[in-house]
């Protein structure tokens, strides 16, 4: 009987990231991840490909934020890019020591950073989009998580286990079929010209004519459970108030509003973090445009954790993400950034596709 990890990993190498014999895989963790590192390199060997493990240390990010010179946070290694260029399949596991751990860096360093490795981005992006890689970003369970989630360690692994349908004898089956239903609201969404959002403090109207939503069940993100789209660049118009906390990089924006003109934000506050909140979407043309639409659907996630890759999930949620865009939508907007931004819809809130009601109080009428 295989251990929990070794179903983990097996869910990730043989269905998120399909990998074949041949294969070139990078293994992305921090070292507090072992047993699941370990646990999926065993299984890519065992699929015939090469596995190469790279791990970040506790405090190797902080030391280079307070040490490195201008020159250096715009540096991106010739090696790292040679590895985006040649990578089959990419598996970047989150296993943080401390989530604060960015809360001090000032902003203008982050931006730097993002800006040069957005190169790096659009090239994952683009290859994703044409069919030559496949990603897959997971958590493995830590205190730092834990701790943000305000559970216990035994708690929030009893969370993720079963965000992640990892409880099941076969969790693979159970994304299918959620993969089938989620089919049906892509299908319905398709084709759709304008999205209306209503809400407390809100009446956003976007077009997304001609964009393609896509259906995710654990593809790119493990757990998953929504289905996005990009918006076109310069059709939001109007206001959203995002009532969940909004996290990046270990910093807090609480109860952002913000208002659009012509698909770009044109004024915007927040009653935590506004400072960091700006200087993020300040730091490039792109930025202040969105670059994804989306529809949380994973009813086994129903509170805020203070981790992004399991909040955007929440059922009964939407999020919109200011920056970059995903090309395979059709999305054309290009950022350093991307911060996906949750709206709670549990409470009164409504879209409209075409003028048609098809989502209220966090459920699809489709």
């Amino acid at each position: 009987m295989k251990t929990l990890w070794q179903k983990y990993a097996s869910v990730l190498v043989d269905y998120s990231t399909n990998v074949k014999e041949n294969d070139l895989v990078i293994i992305s963790a921090e070292a507090q991840a072992k047993p699941l590192i370990l646990a999926v390199y065993e299984e890519v060997l065992k699929r015939g490909a090469f596995p190469i493990i790279r791990t970040r240390l506790d405090g190797q990010a902080e030391t280079f934020f307070k040490f490195a010179n201008d020159k250096q946070l715009e540096f991106v290694d010739p090696f790292t890019i040679m590895e985006y260029d040649k990578v089959d399949k990419y598996i970047s596991i989150g296993a943080p020591y401390n989530v604060k751990n960015m809360a001090r860096v000032p902003s203008e360093k982050l931006a730097k950073v993002s800006a040069a490795r957005r190169p790096l981005s659009e090239k994952m992006l683009g290859r994703a989009a044409e069919g030559s890689l496949s990603w897959v970003i997971c958590d493995y369970p830590t205190n730092a998580l834990a701790q943000e989630a305000k559970m216990s360690i035994y708690d929030y692994e009893e969370f993720l286990i079963k965000a992640c349908y990892l409880h099941l004898d076969d969790p693979v089956s159970k994304w299918k079929e959620i993969g089938k239903t989620q089919d049906k609201l892509v299908d319905g969404l398709n084709g759709t010209k304008t999205l209306r959002i209503i809400g407390e403090k809100t009446d956003l109207t976007l077009s997304v004519d001609g964009r393609k939503w896509i259906n995710c069940c654990g593809s790119n993100n493990f757990p998953d459970g929504e289905v996005f789209t990009s918006p076109v660049e310069d059709s939001a118009e109007g206001e959203i108030f995002f009532d969940f906390p909004a996290l990046y990089r270990g910093n807090e924006s609480h109860n952002i509003h913000v208002k659009f003109e012509k698909g770009k934000v044109v004024h915007a506050t927040a009653e935590k973090g506004e400072d960091f909140f700006l200087s993020m979407i300040n730091q490039d043309e792109g930025a202040r445009f969105l670059g994804e639409m989306a529809f949380g659907t994973n009813d086994m996630i129903q509170d805020v954790t203070g981790n992004i890759l399991f909040d955007e999930k929440i059922g009964g949620s939407i999020h919109l993400a200011l920056g970059a865009s995903y090309p395979e939508t059709g999305g054309k907007n290009t950022s350093g950034l991307h911060w996906d931004i949750i709206k709670n819809m549990k409470n009164g809130s409504e879209v409209y596709a075409d003028d048609k009601l098809i989502y209220k109080d966090g459920k699809f009428l489709i």
